[in-house]
């Protein structure tokens, strides 16, 4: 087991270590670099936008349905929703989303290039095949996800207000009264340092499980799968170090 976790770490740095030993064509890498951003980005916006929307409304309620006391102000049902969302809700549980859906989709794409000999035929044209179909999608992650974290923030907050406003708990007056109540601008940049972090894990673990397939489409499906299991494992552990770290 030791042997295997050490096999497979010494891999994954030399994977990253190769991506930068011969650059590749400039013109090639920034398409390749410009399709990933739409995939990731663009293709992942429609589960982000919905999972942000009901992540505020449902924190609102169930929020609200535990602060019973007529002691403590409606507006600090706003504040808890903010800081929950902002630290926690919004770059942790949009990157777990992400690692199934980009995680998977990097896995099978380069799995199936590796299966069906793609990336054998490139590197016998002299193509750095780790510099020119992974290096792209790491950049490209660290771009597009924080923009989406950043997206998936705003509208759970705003969503958490339209809840608040439809479910008759708090108007919109007193959400907005409890978002401005102690705010930490740190909040902002640790919720963004994460989702660097994380953007990383989701890229980078996924492309060495597809770009290391060997056998046919059986593995293909399995590599994916070890992909997305590993990539939530180490959102999670680094979730749990980072706030230990740095909060």
């Amino acid at each position: 087991m030791e042997f295997r976790f050490f096999h497979h770490f010494g891999s994954y740095l030399l994977m990253l270590k190769g991506m930068f030993s011969r650059p590749e064509n400039m013109k090639m890498f920034w398409r390749e670099f410009m399709r990933q951003c739409v995939d990731i980005g663009i293709g992942s916006f429609g589960i982000v936008f919905i999972i942000s929307l009901f992540m505020g409304g449902v924190t609102t309620l169930q929020i609200a349905y535990q602060l019973v006391s007529p002691l403590i102000p409606k507006s600090t049902i706003a504040q808890v929703v903010r800081d929950t969302i902002i630290l926690e809700f919004a770059p942790t549980l949009t990157c777990i989303v992400l690692a199934g859906v980009v995680g998977s989709k990097i896995a099978s794409e380069l799995g199936n290039m590796r299966v069906s000999e793609q990336i054998d035929a490139q590197e016998i044209m002299g193509i750095n095949t780790k510099g020119y179909l992974i290096l792209p999608k790491i950049l490209a992650a660290l771009i597009m996800i924080p923009c989406l974290i950043s997206i998936a923030g705003f509208l759970g907050i705003w969503g958490g207000e339209k809840a608040g406003e439809l479910g008759g708990i708090l108007s919109s007056e007193q959400y907005w009264q409890g978002l401005r109540q102690e705010f930490k601008a740190y909040n902002i940049f640790f919720a963004l340092f994460k989702s660097f972090v994380f953007a990383f894990i989701i890229a980078s673990v996924p492309s060495y499980y597809g770009y290391n397939v060997e056998g046919g489409a059986l593995e293909i499906g399995k590599a994916s799968t070890s992909a997305v299991v590993v990539t939530c494992v180490l959102i999670l552990f680094m979730d749990y170090l980072l706030a230990a770290l740095l909060l």
